[in-house]
């Protein structure tokens, strides 16, 4: 059963509203802030999972789309982030990339340790631990060679995979929660004006007088037409940003260079030409932001092969229980106090709780979830995204090598 492009973005459009209805007649999933791509995605996955148990025929979806929707979303992102903002979080932004970076150790030796419980090879518990969850399918699959070859484990890319699938749920699941816990356990409200924008971040007045309505740019034809043009010209920058970086050896996924490309070109073109409109703040650029994102989060869990890797669940709950207890602790004994013990503190702790289980992507889905009903929380927003994207990644790296180094 294969869906193509158009059919796999019908499903996904489907998969969300069903998302959408099962949020708003369940009290839990909107009390707890679950996602609502999460909350389709996981369904649709079962059902799938369900008719290849009842047929033996495996679903497989065209994928092509979503890797161009995670690009837009994190050009959005960039486009948003204005250096008095970067300013402003420079230091929770080194705070939250060496919790991060401490993290993965522990993550690691969480790993390490279930390994060694179950009577597996040590090795596999990096597997089991930031290479499949903090690191994500991509980094799964870039690793798992290695692993195969240099180190004979010939299920790793199987067990990776299996392990960032389930994370990528459970993350999707556990961050709404643990944010909102926090903020009814200490009663946090948000420090900025109540805001319509979904992604959490904050209004901006607008530079010129078209098509603006109480400071605000309407979504109208012209305004969604400037969005794609400099989303489009942003990309295309990336793509040589992540280019360059390759050719100097430094590879990086491509949203990076398009996250790059969209803060460079939001902290200059403005500047220089004063009166050209920019889609910085405005309603038009959240709509495509939010779009895009729901979009990649509902193709991402509809298509998980749960019927693959169903053999392997005894073990991976376990593990992933282990893991669920470890980082649910450190964000809210580490992260959220010492964020600042605030209302984005509580965002940014249910943010990394997805972005630790699961990906980038997952851990704004926790954050937007939560900003949805609680209020906006901007710098939440600009800091997550970019230790996700782009400082953990390298983090991951070094740290995996001395795991390695010392286990082999």
């Amino acid at each position: 059963m294969d869906f193509n492009g158009r059919e796999t973005l019908v499903l996904a459009i489907l998969t969300l509203f069903l998302g959408k209805f099962l949020n708003q007649r369940i009290g839990f999933l909107r009390t707890y802030n679950i996602p609502e791509p999460v909350t389709g995605g996981v369904l649709a996955s079962m059902v799938f999972a369900a008719w290849y148990a009842l047929s033996d025929t495996a679903a497989s979806f065209d994928l092509s789309n979503r890797d161009t929707l995670l690009i837009v979303f994190f050009t959005t992102v960039g486009l948003n982030a204005k250096f008095g903002t970067l300013i402003a979080g420079g230091k929770p932004l080194l705070i939250l990339t060496v919790c991060a970076s401490v993290f993965l150790v522990l993550q690691n030796l969480t790993g390490v340790a279930m390994a060694h419980l179950v009577d597996a090879p040590l090795l596999t518990g990096l597997l089991g631990g930031s290479i499949s969850l903090s690191g994500g399918h991509g980094t799964t699959i870039a690793w798992a060679p290695i692993f195969q070859d240099e180190f004979g484990i010939q299920n790793a890319k199987v067990i990776g995979i299996a392990v960032a699938t389930f994370g990528l749920v459970v993350g999707g699941i556990v961050g709404g929660p643990l944010s909102q816990f926090l903020i009814s356990r200490y009663g946090l409200k948000p420090s900025t004006g109540e805001t319509e924008y979904v992604t959490g971040l904050p209004d901006v007045p607008a530079s010129d007088d078209h098509q603006v309505e109480n400071g605000h740019h309407l979504i109208d034809v012209d305004n969604v037409l400037i969005c794609l043009l400099v989303i489009a010209v942003a990309m295309g920058i990336g793509f040589s940003i992540s280019a360059f970086g390759e050719s100097l050896g430094l590879k990086l996924p491509a949203f990076v260079g398009a996250l790059f490309a969209g803060i460079v070109l939001t902290n200059t073109v403005p500047l220089a030409f004063r009166n050209l409109p920019w889609p910085s703040g405005s309603k038009a650029l959240a709509l495509i932001s939010d779009v895009s994102l729901s979009l990649f989060l509902a193709m991402s869990l509809m298509s998980l092969q749960l019927a693959s890797i169903f053999a392997m669940a005894g073990p991976l709950i376990l593990l992933l229980l282990a893991q669920l207890i470890v980082i649910s602790l450190f964000v809210v004994f580490i992260v959220f106090p010492l964020m600042g013990k605030n209302y984005d503190a509580a965002v940014m702790a249910g943010g990394y709780a997805g972005l630790g289980l699961g990906a980038t992507p997952t851990a704004v889905a926790n954050m937007t979830a939560v900003t949805r009903k609680c209020g906006p929380a901007p710098l939440a927003f600009l800091i997550v995204p970019l230790v996700g994207a782009f400082f953990i990644d390298i983090a991951n790296a070094a740290i995996l090598k001395g795991f390695i180094s010392v286990l082999e």
